[in-house]
């Protein structure tokens, strides 16, 4: 259940990059306001500017004007070093690629988050963790020996293993057949459920957006109106 506590802001943000023909807009002042424990999905054609929003949001990336305030830290305010520690410490992440590290297999994977900030547990953690998904059984397996819809499981269980404030999830199930993304999608919100985290979703699958609480359309680098 969310409370009437924004954990994330964006006030008027923009991103342009200049190209060879000159400036390129990307995003055009977005303002959203997520309370804490909310499920909230972007949606939006390829290109949109989807990826790109996420990344801003989560400190992957700086805005080229605006404000984007993460569980009361005003991003655009810290050096890359200090947004990189607040995301160690508040944002779990999962991509479409998944962006498991091919040389270590599924529990020293989960157990990567938590040894970057020097937790004594991580190993029993990230048992518990890979048990949580159904891969108990699987943890001495690489990446490279499960199947995609294993290591989607693997990433979430590494995404929520530290108790994240706010998970940023990019198109999730988009490299899934669609019997294995509803799986990987039932989970994805069993996990947010049990952990009362804030999810923001980016995806082109309509159904997977209308699981969240809200939602906002993405065009032309625009937010419509959130429902």
């Amino acid at each position: 259940m969310s409370d009437s506590r924004p954990v994330l802001e964006a006030i008027d943000v923009s991103k342009y990059v200049q190209g060879p023909d000159g400036r390129l807009d990307i995003l055009h002042r977005v303002h959203l306001s997520i309370p804490a424990g909310e499920s909230f999905a972007i949606v939006g054609a390829s290109g949109s500017g989807k990826t790109t929003l996420l990344g801003l949001l989560a400190g992957l990336d700086t805005a080229s004007g605006g404000s984007i305030r993460l569980d009361g830290h005003e991003l655009g305010e810290l050096d890359e070093e200090r947004r990189a520690a607040v995301r160690r410490r508040l944002v779990g992440f999962v991509f479409q690629s998944f962006h498991l590290l091919p040389a270590l297999t599924a529990e020293e994977n989960v157990m990567l988050p938590l040894e970057l900030e020097g937790d004594d547990d991580a190993r029993s953690r990230a048992r518990t963790a890979l048990a949580n998904v159904g891969l108990a059984e699987r943890r001495r397996h690489y990446p490279a020996q499960l199947s995609g819809g294993e290591q989607q499981r693997v990433a979430l269980a590494r995404a929520f293993v530290h108790g994240p404030r706010l998970l940023f999830a990019d198109e999730p199930t988009g490299n899934l057949d669609q019997k294995t993304g509803q799986q990987v999608g039932d989970l994805l919100f069993a996990l947010n459920r049990e952990h009362a985290t804030t999810l923001v979703l980016v995806t082109h699958d309509a159904r997977l957006a209308a699981r969240c609480a809200r939602s906002a359309e993405l065009t032309g680098g625009r937010l419509g109106v959130a429902a």
